[in-house]
C-alpha cells in the first residue's frame, strides 16, 4: 500500500500519525506543504476527497485564520480557499491518502481506518497517551 502525508513537522498530531504509519511499517511519501506550498488543483482535488470545504479545513489556531478575517460571519469558501494558497498553514493537517481513502487525520486515530495494518501493540502518541493497547485494539 502506498501512503501519502501532508505533513507539518512542527505539528504534534501530524508528528503522532506520521509515527503510527512508520511503525506499521509503511515508507510514506512525506509532503511538507508548509515548505512547498499547495498548486491549486492539488488543494481541491485533495479536499474533495476528504469530503471537506475550504472552511472545515480551516486551521483556525496557531495560524493567521483570525488575523486575516477568515473566522468572520459571511467569509465564502473561495476567499478561505485563496488564503490557503497563500498561506499553506492555514490548512489543517495532517492530511494522509492511501488506496483505502483521503482524511484530515486529527485526532490522529483517524489514520488507523486508513491503513491495512497496525503498529506493535502497544503504541502510544508522543504526549504518552495510549493509542492501541496491549491486546491490539485501538483506544
Amino acid at each position: 500500500m502506498n501512503v501519502k502525508i501532508y505533513h507539518n513537522p512542527d505539528c504534534g498530531t501530524s508528528r503522532n500519525v506520521l509515527a503510527v504509519i512508520e511503525a506499521a511499517g509503511y515508507k510514506p511519501e512525506i509532503i511538507e506543504y508548509i515548505k512547498i506550498g499547495w498548486e491549486e488543483e492539488q488543494l481541491r482535488q485533495l479536499l474533495k476527497t476528504c469530503g471537506l470545504t475550504p472552511k472545515q479545513a480551516l486551521r483556525t489556531s496557531k495560524s493567521p485564520a483570525k488575523e486575516l478575517g477568515l473566522m468572520e460571519d459571511g467569509v465564502s469558501d473561495e476567499t478561505i480557499f485563496a488564503a490557503m494558497l497563500l498561506h499553506p498553514i492555514l490548512v489543517n493537517r495532517p492530511i494522509v491518502v492511501t488506496t483505502k481513502g483521503t482524511k484530515l487525520c486529527r485526532p490522529s486515530e483517524v489514520v488507523l481506518d486508513l491503513l491495512d495494518k497496525m503498529p506493535p501493540a502497544p503504541f502510544y502518541k508522543e504526549d504518552g497517551s495510549l493509542m492501541i493497547d496491549e491486546s491490539g485494539n485501538r483506544v
